[in-house]
């Protein structure tokens, strides 16, 4: 397990390099006789409880959206095996976990409702319109049974 330098999120945001921790694993995946000696998988964990950056609302926003990355002891989880070189996939975890908490942290723009109009609403109505007629021409084009016979 490994302590990291600060991440920088924005110029704003910068996430305590103490929080961080990371440990490394042998990969999946291809690399021939390589994969069974080198530990190139890399497991990021960020306890963003901690964390003095982030204001209480902030932490519960990132909380809610990542519920399913927090580990048993409140730590975000990142894993990242895409490359056979542990320093490209530490970095590779780090840029995500930058991204993670930028759009975790980032607060709902609320729907503003729209009323649609008129020619989205004459078109809809028309395609209805049409819709029906295309429906009724195929129902009259067959001969009904009546069960008289």
């Amino acid at each position: 397990m490994s302590a990291s330098p600060d991440l920088v999120v924005t110029e704003r945001l910068t996430l305590s390099g103490r929080l961080l921790s990371w440990t490394s694993a042998r990969s999946s995946g291809p690399g021939g006789q390589n994969v069974n000696k080198v530990e190139s998988k890399v497991d990021l964990r960020y306890a963003f409880e901690e964390e003095l950056a982030l204001t209480p609302a902030e932490r519960e926003l990132l909380r809610a959206r990542c519920e399913g990355r927090i580990d048993a002891e409140g730590r975000l989880q990142i894993v990242s095996q895409k490359t056979r070189d542990r320093g490209q996939n530490l970095a590779d975890a780090r840029a995500r976990l930058a991204h993670l908490v930028l759009v975790g942290i980032t607060p709902e723009v609320p729907r503003k409702k729209t009323k649609p109009s008129r020619g989205a609403v004459r078109r809809r109505l028309g395609d209805k319109r049409a819709q029906a007629e295309k429906k009724g021409q195929r129902r009259a084009g067959v001969a009904r049974s009546g069960g008289d016979d």
